[in-house]
Formats: C-alpha cells, sequence, structure tokens
C-alpha cells in the first residue's frame, strides 16, 4: 500500500491556544464552590469552631452547677464562680482551637498556668463539687506539653483517685473495697472528661483537613481534565488544521487554472472544518474514539495530497483498545508533524508485535534542522507511559527522522 506524506520530523507543535487560569478566586471560595458541587453540607468547614463551642459547653456548665446547686451560693458568690467558670472555659478554648490546628497556642504557658490557677484554687473552699474542672488541666496539658512532661496530664486523675480512696478509707471508714470504686469512678470520669475534649478539637481538626484534601483533591481532578482537553485539541485538531491549510492553499493554486478542481478542494476543506468541530464536541464530552486502520488511511491520504509518498506496512491484528488508541494517536501526530515540521517526499508508517510489545514507526526522509520536543510529542508520550510504553522521536541518519512507539500488549 503506497501513497505520498512529509517526514514525521517528530517537533510536536501546535498547542492549543487556551487563557490563563486568570484569577481562581481565594481558597476559601474554592472549597466552598466545591462543596456546593459534591453536595455535601458546607457547615462542616465553615462552623466548625462553633461545634467545638458546643461541645465544650457541657464542661463549662459542670463545675459551677454542681458547686451552686449543692452548696446554696448567694447570689453574688454565685456570679463570681460563673464568671470564674467562664474564665476557665474560655481559657481551654484557646487551648482547643489550637490543638485542632496541630499547634500550641501563643503564650501557652501562661495561659496552661491560669488553667491550672482557676481549677486548684476554687477547690480550696469547694473541693469535690469543682473537681470535676480538672478535666480541662488535664486536657490542656495533653494539648500543650510536649515530650516526657505530657506524662504530667495524667496526675489529676490518678491523683484524684489517690485522695478518694485515702479519704473514704481514712475519715470515713469506708471498705477498701468501695472506696476503689469510688476511686475509680472519680478516675474515669476526669479521664472520659479530658479525652472528650481533647477529641473534640482533634474531630474539628480532622474537618479542615478532610476539607482540604478534598478541594486538593477537587483541583487536581480539575487540571487533570484540563491537561486532558488541551492533549485530545491538539492531537485531534493539529491534523485537521494543517489539512485545511493544506487543501486552502491548493484550492488557491487551482482557482486560476481549474475552477471545478479548486471548487472540489473547497468542498472538501469544509468537510474537514466540520470534522474537526465534531471532534471538538467529543473532545468536551471525552466521547472520542480513534482506530489505527482509520487514523493510518487518514494520514496517507493527507500525506499523498501533499505530494508524498507513502508506504505503509501495519500487521498488528486486533490489539488491545488501548494500545491501539496510543498507536492511533501516534500516527495522527507522526502525519502532522511530517506536514509541519519536515520537507519530507517518502514517509514509511509500519507497526507489528514482538515480544509481547506492539511497536509503530513512522520515519520520514525530510527533517529540518534539529528535532524538539513539543507539547504533542509530550502529549504522546504521557499517554504512552500510562501504559508502561515509550517514545522515542529521534534523527535516524541523513535527513531522516523516526518516531517510535512501543506499548506492553498486557499493559501496566
Amino acid at each position: 500500500m503506497s501513497a505520498a506524506a512529509p517526514g514525521a520530523s517528530g517537533l510536536g507543535v501546535l498547542g492549543p491556544s487556551g487563557h490563563a487560569d486568570g484569577d481562581r478566586g481565594t481558597a476559601g471560595e474554592r472549597r466552598r464552590a466545591v462543596a456546593g458541587e459534591a453536595g455535601r453540607p458546607p457547615w462542616t468547614v465553615r462552623e466548625a469552631p462553633w461545634l467545638l463551642v458546643a461541645l465544650h459547653l457541657p464542661f463549662v456548665v459542670s463545675p459551677p452547677l454542681f458547686t451552686i446547686t449543692r452548696r446554696d451560693l448567694p447570689a453574688g458568690e454565685a456570679a463570681a464562680v460563673v464568671a470564674v467558670a467562664l474564665a476557665l472555659g474560655a481559657l481551654q478554648l484557646h487551648h482547643s482551637l489550637a490543638a485542632s490546628q496541630l499547634r500550641r497556642p501563643r503564650a501557652w504557658a501562661v495561659s496552661f498556668l491560669a488553667v491550672a490557677a482557676l481549677t486548684y484554687v476554687p477547690m480550696w473552699w469547694y473541693t469535690w463539687d469543682w473537681a470535676v474542672a480538672q478535666w480541662m488541666v488535664i486536657a490542656s496539658a495533653a494539648m500543650v506539653l510536649r515530650g516526657r512532661p505530657a506524662v504530667l496530664a495524667t496526675l489529676p486523675a490518678l491523683g484524684t483517685g489517690v485522695v478518694t480512696a485515702h479519704s473514704l478509707i481514712a475519715v470515713d471508714r469506708t471498705s477498701v473495697a468501695m472506696a476503689g470504686v469510688w476511686a475509680v469512678y472519680y478516675t474515669a470520669v476526669l479521664a472520659m472528661g479530658a479525652a472528650a475534649l481533647y477529641g473534640s478539637a482533634r474531630l474539628v481538626g480532622v474537618i479542615a483537613q478532610l476539607d482540604a484534601a478534598r478541594t486538593e483533591v477537587a483541583e487536581l481532578a480539575v487540571g487533570r481534565e484540563r491537561l486532558r482537553v488541551s492533549r485530545d485539541l491538539h492531537d485531534l485538531l493539529g491534523q485537521s488544521l494543517s489539512a485545511v491549510s493544506l487543501k486552502g492553499d491548493l484550492a488557491i493554486r487551482l482557482l486560476a487554472t481549474d475552477a471545478d478542481a479548486a471548487r472540489s478542494e473547497i468542498e472538501s476543506l469544509t468537510g474537514v472544518a466540520r470534522g474537526a468541530l465534531r471532534d471538538v464536541r467529543a473532545v468536551a464530552r471525552d466521547e472520542h474514539a480513534v482506530s489505527l486502520a482509520a487514523e493510518v488511511d487518514a494520514a496517507a491520504a493527507l500525506l499523498g495530497a501533499a505530494g508524498v509518498a507513502v508506504r505503509v506496512d501495519v500487521d498488528l491484528p486486533d490489539p488491545a483498545y488501548r494500545v491501539e488508541e496510543v498507536l492511533a494517536w501516534a500516527v495522527r501526530e507522526g502525519a502532522t508533524n511530517t506536514l509541519r515540521h519536515s520537507d519530507a517526499t517518502t514517509c514509511s508508517i509500519t507497526a507489528d508485535r514482538a515480544g509481547g510489545r506492539a511497536r509503530l514507526a513512522i520515519v520520514n526522509d525530510g527533517a529540518r534542522g534539529t528535532a524538539s520536543g513539543g507539547r504533542g510529542l509530550a502529549g504522546l508520550a504521557e499517554r504512552a507511559r500510562e501504559l508502561s510504553g515509550s517514545v522515542t522521536a529521534r534523527p535516524a541518519g541523513g535527513d531522516s527522522f523516526r518516531l517510535v512507539v512501543e506499548i506492553p500488549e498486557e499493559g501496566p
């Protein structure tokens, strides 16, 4: 089978014209857009700090509630107890918000000592009624202390258990078994409260991390889709636009000598343009399919119309779909580059399989200058790499240029 075609110079130019990304908005705006598109409730991120406040509220309310209701405090003293509890809760929230971002707050040593003071000074008067406030000391210690000092976070709960057991046995003459039960009870209450405070801070942090990860994944998906559209438009329109240019030039030359032939070329040009429009729509819907046989025939016809003698020897029956797709794109890219970047008079297109690999080679005899990689060859190499294949484009001696694509038949 023969026809005519220019050499595949291997220069993959004709990148699609595109617009710069421009102002893509702030990170928050992108996150809100992703949240809306994915149908997830946006409050999960925007309202996370308020969720942390709500989860802390029961632990702030408990110490003054126990103290006021059990001791029947006067209004002024009750107000002072509530004020101390609110200050204690604000300091704990300061630590928790920082912990949700995996960091220590500013002046953490001062704020931690303030939490300890607001917890243990009132215990001098209110003893066991205020003791539950210790879960904020434990939680804050776990959030701000690092290394060995973090062990101090366990002391309030263990110390409360020991003091409880000693008090019940030595003062109230309670049995050892019952004292042990109460000691475990108080220790568990403090440990669970502190764990809840610490866990709520980490929960809010995880929500923020998941939101950031989801936004990043969405942006990566958008980026991949842009690359796909860019690559497909380049590969599809490169040959079509080259054909339009070729047929337009031929029609202009024929107008003066053969009006009927010129009209025929213009009609053919219109058909190529309509085909390019269909291709663009297919790319937008990711529905474009290519065939190796069809691309070989189209390349031979196009190159022949340009006055290049084409030799075709394709012995590759029933290739895997993805392998055939990459080889078909290679034929299109090679033919386009031959037309645009060479002065070839002959071109060969061969394909076969050996050693479990499908191999396509396009060789022309009219390479111009030194080859350099372009967008088309980069996109072709990317397609081949997805199937663990390779693309080689280099001069082959003299004025010849060779484009070789090899793809494992089994794929990755």
